[in-house]
């Protein structure tokens, strides 16, 4: 994951809309017929090329692998400048993977309030306008256009069948949608993203979406892409290649991917604690799970990322005095125990077993953890 753009304030001091861009790419299959070793020297100039761009904007990496058949990475790039993402276009397609690549859909969008309102008539949250890729596991992205029939009809009537959309999405709370527009710079009017950690949430808000009022307007809402987060060296080993042994995701370089080490048995390396700053936060992905790492004084704690009451993203909130506070509804949790401190939140959530060696943080496995018991 890149880094965190600020964005200035407009000359009207709200907050800056982003450029917003979905890259996914394909991989040419003579790419697993290379050597290791020049596909390993390949796949860190690929990152070290990603990560030249981190200080421009935001960078989520995901693999479609095993899931659909002419898409297998993509690149969530959320930025100030159309400029940066055509650099970063070029940076990767100047790596030694850049050959084997090709771009099947790409989609191009920016951010901007809802001229709807809220069913509580309040007007749309100033967060609406940025973008923050990579708080869940799993994302769901396709492009959307609307009927022209749905922009002759007066903007009560309108609001009336949004309000039942609305209203449908908060129903589950598990799911977080980000709407971007596409006005005029792409061929879609809406890229809309949905992020998650429970498929079968997202898969019943859409069929129940598709009873609404305002699902009659759909002109065109495909292709629709399934896409699992991981760190942008597990995106790439996720490829495959005869020779390969490890999976995704347990390949060490560029920070977050976990790592599987022979000589810890049952534990796991999860990240280098230079990536978890003194008072800061990290995410990475241990046993299936999205699990936040939090340095206090040196120490290192591992609990589950996600808020039992509605899945906020626990790495994202203040840590105080060993609690840490849920950036979405305030609930709070010990960060050793997991137990929870303060509603709405009334389920503990899962702590981790963790082991340092060095610069290495390693994580225990279920297997470690029960034999403790």
């Amino acid at each position: 994951m890149g880094g965190r753009p600020g964005g200035p304030p407009s000359a009207a001091g709200e907050t800056a809309r982003q450029l917003v861009k979905f890259t996914f790419l394909k991989i040419d299959p003579a790419w697993r017929l290379l050597a290791k070793d020049a596909r390993e020297a390949a796949k860190r100039e690929f990152c070290d090329a990603v990560d030249g761009f981190g200080n421009r904007m935001l960078i989520g990496s995901y693999s479609l692998i095993g899931i659909r058949g002419d898409a297998d990475i993509l690149l969530w790039q959320v930025g100030e400048r159309l400029e940066d993402f055509q650099a970063l276009a070029t940076a990767i397609f100047s790596t030694g993977l850049g050959p084997y690549l090709q771009t099947p859909y790409a989609y191009l969008s920016m951010t901007r309030r809802s001229i709807y309102k809220t069913p509580d008539l309040t007007a749309e949250p100033e967060h609406r306008l940025r973008v923050s890729p990579g708080t869940a596991k799993y994302l769901f992205v396709y492009p959307f256009v609307k009927t022209r029939a749905w922009y002759a009809l007066d903007k009560d009537a309108r609001q009336e069948m949004m309000t039942e959309h609305i209203t449908v999405g908060r129903k589950y709370p598990s799911v977080k949608l980000n709407t971007t527009y596409s006005y005029g710079i792409d061929d879609q009017e809406f890229v809309v993203s949905f992020e998650t950690d429970n498929p079968t949430d997202f898969l019943d808000l859409v069929m129940e979406l598709r009873d609404s009022k305002a699902s009659a307007y759909t002109l065109r809402d495909t292709p629709a892409f399934t896409c699992i987060a991981l760190p942008l060296p597990g995106t790439l080993d996720s490829i495959g290649a005869p020779g390969d042994a490890i999976g995704a995701g347990e390949r060490s370089g560029n920070g977050s991917a976990a790592t599987g080490s022979a000589s810890r048995g049952e534990w796991t390396r999860v990240a280098r604690l230079s990536e978890v700053q003194d008072g800061g936060a990290h995410v990475v992905y241990f046993s299936g799970e999205q699990v936040a790492l939090f340095n206090v004084a040196g120490v290192v704690y591992a609990i589950d990322n996600r808020c039992t009451h509605a899945n906020g993203p626990l790495s994202e909130g203040d840590v105080v005095e060993g609690c840490v506070t849920c950036p979405w509804h305030s609930s709070q949790f010990d960060i050793a125990s997991g137990r929870p401190l303060q509603a709405p939140a009334q389920k503990p959530v899962r702590t981790y077993r963790v082991s340092l060696d060095g610069d290495a943080i390693f994580l225990a496995t279920a297997e470690a953890e029960a034999a403790a018991t």
